[in-house]
């Protein structure tokens, strides 16, 4: 469809026209932008849905507070609230229509734990629609309808090409209002750090987007999908000009998935991995800030047979430039298990090529000696202790992990600022691992230079951490 961008062009060349009066011109250019918003509406709306959810929520049963003085027959206690009890729970979002024979987009939120699903199509017709399947680190659910004939879609558009600046049209059922667009621009593009979902790769948009349009579509100037409408930024539970929506893409994927094998299927390297700060740019020798850093590597990993190490600097991955953590992780984990990728990665000064198989990620992951204090120490801000202390077994951090305990760090010291906290292990200085206090007092001692690269580890990850050293 090329309803809109026609459109665009007849603004312009409206702009253009010789005679008539600026007033005429501006009247004009604004009616031909309706009709083309219209025309856009007209095509899509048909195959926005309304979604309405019912679910079985429990909730505690009721407790007299004063019971525990008083006994069980204190002034009404009722026997049948000793049992959990259970209230039918309404919920309604959106979602559109991608093929004739009934399949639904929409988010895992909109569905998620439904006892039973209603679709209302555009024309007033409601089937009950079943789950498909749902992936909660995406955000993406997968709903079908029946017998529902010969029904209307929702051409689909190519997310990767969308630019930032394009316009862009949300639709969906705010606030229950169905059949509702609004219309915006491409704010941003490849969100990762919004917590929305685990693997985020967000559209940004200032389309106003409200509760009720999670699930709908986000068409671009043609009227194809581009997005699905999940999330939005506010303080005050409504539109405050910061929208989110899912790439189609990536929808789309996850969706295959779901029809041909009925789960998501991921991709795993086995590596912890943490952003390539100046600091950390500086301490390894990379002449510009920017790749992902690998703090660690899982046993028998794919990483491992592949030869990956810790401390290498990803700076590629098959052949495109490796910038943000999460954007990382995301084409990491979207590479189908099983699949050859081949990274780039900077070690010692110098850049290498290595080729690892992904491996399918698994379901639902992820002597006592005294506290030292010494010159060396306080100008680092903290205290160590042994990892056979007393207070390092109750932490439990297992046999396979050496080095110190950090037991306490100064406010306002280097540490601090690094982001050394207590209860953290550092496993390593300068790239040389240490097994006891000793050691770790040694090598602090023999750094040279205004920085220490020190491995810290919380029992679940590790990751370098800089700490820069003050001088009297």
């Amino acid at each position: 469809m090329h309803i809109l961008k026609t459109a665009m062009l007849g603004i312009v060349a409206t702009a253009m026209m010789m005679g008539g009066t600026a007033e005429a011109k501006k009247v004009d250019v604004l009616e031909q932008t309706g009709r083309a918003f219209s025309a856009v509406a007209k095509g899509a709306l048909p195959a926005v849905v309304f979604i309405d959810v019912e679910s079985t929520v429990e909730v505690p049963s009721y407790r007299n507070p004063l019971e525990d003085f008083f006994g069980r027959g204190y002034r009404g206690y009722r026997q049948d609230d000793a049992e959990p009890r259970t209230y039918q729970q309404q919920g309604q979002g959106s979602g559109f229509i991608i093929s004739k024979d009934g399949y639904i987009l929409t988010n895992n939120h909109v569905v998620k734990d439904a006892d039973r699903i209603t679709v209302t199509l555009g024309d007033g017709r409601e089937f009950q629609a079943k789950l498909i399947g749902s992936d909660p680190k995406t955000e993406v659910a997968l709903i079908k309808i029946e017998d529902g004939g010969e029904l209307p879609t929702v051409p689909l558009g190519n997310s990767d090409k969308l630019n930032v600046g394009e316009w862009v049209i949300a639709a969906g059922n705010p606030f229950g209002l169905s059949q509702t667009i609004t219309a915006g621009i491409v704010s941003a593009k490849g969100r990762d750090e919004t917590g929305i979902a685990e693997y985020g790769n967000f559209i940004q948009t200032d389309a106003a987007i409200n509760p009720g349009n999670s699930g709908g579509p986000l068409l671009d100037i043609e009227g194809r999908v581009v997005g699905i409408n999940t999330a939005i930024y506010t303080r005050t539970g409504g539109y405050m000009g910061i929208g989110f929506a899912i790439p189609i893409n990536q929808a789309i994927n996850i969706k295959d998935q779901l029809v041909k094998y009925g789960k998501v299927s991921r991709s795993v390297l086995g590596v912890y991995i943490q952003e390539v700060n100046e600091d950390l740019a500086n301490e390894f020798g990379l002449e510009e800030k920017g790749g992902i850093l690998i703090s660690a590597i899982m046993e028998d990993s794919a990483a491992d047979e592949a030869g990956l190490e810790q401390g290498d600097i990803v700076v590629e991955f098959n052949g495109a430039a490796v910038e943000k953590l999460g954007r990382f992780r995301y084409r990491v984990a979207s590479t189908p298990p099983n699949t050859e990728v081949v990274l780039k990665v900077f070690r010692d000064g110098e850049y290498l090529t290595i080729t690892a198989t992904t491996k399918e990620m698994e379901s639902d992951e992820a002597g006592v000696a005294a506290a030292v204090d010494n010159d060396v120490l306080d100008k680092l801000g903290l205290s160590v202790d042994s990892l056979l202390s007393e207070a390092a077994e109750r932490l439990d951090f297992g046999d396979d992990v050496e080095g110190v305990l950090v037991t306490s760090v100064e406010q306002g010291s280097p540490a601090w600022r690094a982001g050394l906290q207590p209860g953290q292990v550092i496993t390593s200085v300068d790239r040389q691992g240490i097994g006891s206090v000793k050691e770790f007092k040694q090598a602090v001692a023999a750094s040279e230079g205004e920085r220490i690269l020190l491995l810290v580890t919380d029992g679940r990850s590790s990751r370098f951490i800089v700490v820069r050293v003050e001088d009297d």
